[in-house]
């Protein structure tokens, strides 16, 4: 293990050998670092932290930190569980869990600029990126693929559909369906992520039955079953219409409203 001399790693802690732990880094008893990850400076891991391989934290970063939530207390902690090819850059801070038996679940190459958060009981798919001060309050749900501005904070309990972006300085209330962006004060969908789709490979053709499931939902003056189940019959070999029925149907804050 290449460890700096001001490092500290505790006892019980599982550190793989080839894992970097640079000046003043903390990694608690408790916590698993796995293959090839790097540990910048004036890094702490706490002891409820399990982290896959290739993680690179850079300077102050905190992972697997207590729960800002008034109601814990330490024998309610659960995991913090890290996939792979994460990057943290500057003071990124995520909680680890306290009320979900899987606790805080964060998966593999997600991007994380300076100062970005996710508070307990958060899951986060793939390849997404956090801009700077991007914050996700307890217990929300991003998908694969998101894209959240510079200072967006996003509700407790909100979810963020994979391939939308939300634009810099909003709030996010409700839940934010698939492919769109949202943008303002208290987030509204303003249309689709078409950058952003057209980065990850969907078509034209995928693009159009996209834009035409959300004017059926939004724009047709049916009443939300009868225009979730028009997109059913409509489209009904179409991953995309089937992944936004069903996001909208499981909504539990409702979803954001349109421009």
């Amino acid at each position: 293990m290449n460890r700096h001399p001001t490092a500290i790693i505790e006892g019980g802690a599982q550190v793989h050998p080839s894992v970097v732990v640079g000046p003043y880094s903390i990694v608690e008893a408790g916590a698993f670092i796995g293959e090839g990850c790097i540990i910048e400076s004036c890094a702490r891991i706490y002891g409820h932290t399990r982290m896959g391989r290739f993680n690179r934290v850079c300077h102050g970063v905190t992972l697997g930190s207590e729960p800002q939530d008034l109601s814990y207390t330490p024998d309610k902690a659960k995991l913090l569980t890290i996939g792979d090819h994460n990057h943290f850059k500057e003071g990124v801070n995520i909680s680890h869990g306290i009320k979900y038996e899987q606790g805080t679940v964060i998966g593999s190459h997600n991007y994380w600029m300076a100062y970005s958060h996710a508070g307990h009981d958060c899951t986060v798919g793939d390849h997404n990126i956090f801009a700077n001060t991007a914050t996700l309050a307890g217990h929300c749900v991003v998908g694969d693929r998101v894209f959240l501005s510079g200072q967006v904070a996003v509700h407790q309990f909100a979810r963020i559909g994979s391939y939308a972006m939300v634009a810099g300085v909003s709030g996010v209330a409700q839940d934010v369906p698939p492919y769109v962006t949202a943008d303002g004060h208290r987030a509204r969908f303003v249309g689709l992520n078409t950058v952003g789709l057209r980065r990850n490979g969907f078509d034209q053709a995928q693009r159009s039955t996209i834009k035409a499931v959300y004017r059926i939902l939004f724009r047709s003056g049916l009443r939300l079953a009868d225009a979730l189940l028009q997109v059913e019959e409509a489209y009904p070999d179409s991953p995309q219409a089937t992944e936004i029925v069903r996001f909208v149907q499981s909504s539990q804050r409702g979803i954001i409203s349109f421009s």
